[in-house]
């Protein structure tokens, strides 16, 4: 069984389609359907079948994929092997949510990059839970701890947000002495039916009323603020971005979340991801303390 064509099966599967396949590999879709009929041929069995919704495994081709993610694997560790302890190389992509990549992750992996200049690294800030599975990124970062699927999880930080608002918002409107107050002021936050994670759902558990200014995007959430167009939550790790911002009533709302840095089970027996894992964490865990400790 060839390697190559192993590793055309995997991009298929994750995609479901030929001409995914070719664009993440960088070869026609032809191709990737020779290859694969190829593969079909010696092992003796169908691995796909085309629905209007795109390729899908067959039984057989389920069973196959942890065989070819072991084989991915343990080339990937070969790599390493080779390329020495002296650096880390390659491309790794993370997805993560738009708070963390916004405000968090770039100051990490820039210090993680200067230290290994063979590194390449891919931040995918998206609203949303990624599929380790189908490879959509090398690791995730979430908001919550995952109860299902062949992942291994770690706990990233731990961090905290409060109420903050311009002075100039507050100076024209009521003051807020307790949560209740919240009532007489426009909320700014997350789109209601677009919060993909009950750990985002901060203002139902601050109490406030219905957002009037709703973004699934935490930087544009963080830019109305500034544009003095509400009151919201913010990561306190974000504030130093926006230091015109000042916190609301921090003594009665504050509120604690943490980030789950999220694996694909069999990744963990990749020695490259496994020291570019160890840094991201410790460097994360670092910057958050900077960080919020000047805001």
């Amino acid at each position: 069984m060839d390697w190559d064509d192993l590793r055309i099966f995997l991009a298929v599967a994750r995609t479901d389609s030929l001409s995914g396949a070719g664009k993440r590999l960088k070869i026609d879709p032809a191709t990737v359907s020779r290859r694969i009929a190829r593969l079909e041929e010696a092992i003796g069995a169908r691995l796909f079948t085309k629905s209007p919704q795109g390729y899908a495994l067959t039984e057989e081709g389920a069973r196959l994929i942890p065989h070819a993610e072991r084989a991915e694997a343990a080339l990937q560790d070969a790599q390493e092997a080779l390329t020495g302890p002296e650096g880390l190389q390659g491309q790794i992509r993370i997805g993560a949510p738009d708070g963390c990549a916004n405000y968090l992750l770039p100051q990490v992996l820039a210090a993680i990059c200067d230290a290994n200049p063979g590194l390449e690294v891919q931040i995918v800030a998206l609203p949303r839970v990624f599929n380790l599975s189908k490879r959509e990124a090398d690791m995730a970062i979430g908001v919550s701890r995952p109860t299902a699927g062949r992942l291994t999880v770690q706990k990233l930080t731990d961090y905290r947000l409060h109420l903050a608002a311009l002075p100039a918002y507050l100076d024209g409107h009521p003051p807020i002495l307790t949560p209740d107050d919240l009532n007489a002021h426009r909320m700014v936050g997350y789109i209601p039916d677009m919060i993909f994670d009950k750990e985002l759902d901060y203002l139902t558990q601050v109490g406030a009323p219905p957002v009037a200014l709703a973004s699934n995007s935490v930087s544009v959430q963080l830019n109305w603020l500034r544009a003095a167009a509400g009151i919201g939550v913010v990561h306190d790790f974000a504030l130093p971005a926006a230091p015109e911002l000042v916190k609301v009533i921090p003594d009665q709302v504050s509120l604690s979340r943490s980030f789950w840095l999220i694996r694909h089970e069999d990744d963990s027996r990749v020695a490259r991801l496994n020291r570019f894992a160890d840094l991201l964490v410790s460097g994360c865990r670092k910057e958050m303390q900077r960080l919020e400790s000047l805001s």
